[in-house]
């Protein structure tokens, strides 16, 4: 009963500790995908040719998530036109430095998925809740990212569109 006593708090909290980050993991992969499958709508033309806004791309996003993401509303998407790839530069929209609880995205959403032949570069990015955040000798041992205790994750895409009319 003592050794079960010892033992059972640093088991229970390393199974946690397993499950949140494997659960982070998924989330971002799962992101990543949904990300990939909703821009191939802009990469071929369909979204064009249907006159997708900002919020339906960002429904059929969400569509894809499996209920992963509590709230589809926290997405922050950006769908630009960039001259080239090697113009494609990735900034989360995030303030970094920010010590509030309650930081906001720095940089608007915008949707503008291009005409044939263009580059796109497509960010979502997504501040997902982390349960078990561990501090130890003024360190993190965590998986947050963000002073609120969660975590920024981020799906990225750059792609030429299809030559469609």
């Amino acid at each position: 009963m003592i050794e079960f006593a010892l033992l059972a708090m640093p088991f229970f909290a390393i199974m946690t500790a397993i499950l949140q980050t494997s659960l982070v993991f998924m989330s971002g992969q799962i992101l990543e995908s949904a990300v990939q499958d909703a821009s191939r709508m802009i990469r071929t033309g369909q979204a064009q040719q249907r006159k997708d806004t900002l919020e339906s791309f960002s429904n059929n996003i969400c569509d894809r998530l499996y209920g992963l993401f509590s709230d589809c509303s926290g997405l922050h998407v950006r769908v630009s036109v960039v001259s080239n790839f090697q113009s494609a530069t990735v900034e989360p929209p995030v303030d970094w430095a920010c010590k509030t609880d309650n930081c906001g995205w720095t940089k608007d959403e915008h949707y503008a998925p291009g005409a044939g032949s263009n580059v796109v570069l497509v960010q979502v990015y997504y501040k997902y809740p982390v349960l078990l955040n561990l501090n130890f000798l003024g360190g993190s041992l965590g998986l947050s990212n963000l002073n609120d205790g969660r975590r920024l994750l981020g799906a990225v895409t750059v792609f030429r569109n299809e030559p469609f009319t």
